[in-house]
């Protein structure tokens, strides 16, 4: 009787204010969260987790300058697309929600495809930047791929020691530069001798995720791997 209650208020209160479709705009059926049944089935898979590290393409990118055990990337970047706004609502509209279905719906997808890790450590902000937007975007994607994987996450396990310039007009070299020396390792005892995955919501060139699992390893930590929500062409 309650629960019949309770839907029949859900209901009216999504009558007055209708729960819309990020991808779309249009409302929500009931049980959808975020995203219609159409806009997540239109989504770009890059499918990375179904692939041999040799044909995984992302994991090219990690050759030859230091060792990634799996390179993962839920979905391709795309310019004024539906990832691109969903980033945008995580980033920038405080939409945490996004961030923590997506890590949901991957971290579920990994599970399937029996890939299991030790901890989950998402790129840190620096603490002016975490202060100004007042939270890190990448932490409830890492909780959403805790809670399908049924892993822990480490919010603070990394820490960023100076800020550094925006990294969306750098090539790859100044990317590099900016980030080379940014990130320690704040918690040694937790990531050594694990297999840690660490996440960030967007790949474009690597160099961010390259210097978080250089000082991961340098600390101890007996593997890395990446993950993001999504992944930018070269």
């Amino acid at each position: 009787m309650r629960a019949a209650a309770a839907t029949i208020l859900s209901d009216f209160w999504g009558l007055i204010f209708p729960r819309t479709c990020l991808g779309c705009q249009e409302p929500l059926a009931r049980g959808e969260e975020h995203l219609c049944t159409s806009c997540r089935a239109q989504l770009p898979y890059t499918d990375y987790h179904l692939l041999p590290e040799a044909a995984n393409p992302l994991a090219r990118r990690f050759w030859g300058k230091l060792p990634v055990r799996h390179a993962l990337s839920y979905l391709r970047f795309l310019r004024r697309g539906r990832v691109q706004h969903l980033l945008h609502q995580l980033k920038y509209q405080n939409q945490r929600d996004v961030g923590l279905a997506l890590g949901r719906w991957y971290g579920h997808d990994l599970a399937r495809a029996g890939l299991s890790f030790d901890l989950i450590v998402p790129v840190p902000l620096h603490a002016r930047k975490l202060a100004q937007r007042g939270y890190n975007q990448s932490d409830p994607f890492a909780e959403g791929l805790s809670e399908a994987l049924h892993t822990p996450w480490h919010a603070t396990a990394l820490r960023r020691t100076s800020h550094t310039d925006s990294q969306t007009r750098k090539n790859r070299v100044q990317r590099w530069q900016n980030v080379a020396e940014v990130f320690e390792v704040a918690d040694p005892e937790a990531v050594r001798g694990k297999h840690v995955l660490v996440v960030d919501d967007v790949l474009t060139t690597g160099a961010t995720l390259e210097a978080c699992a250089a000082v991961l390893l340098a600390a101890g930590a007996a593997e890395v791997s990446i993950a993001t929500i999504a992944c930018a062409d070269r």
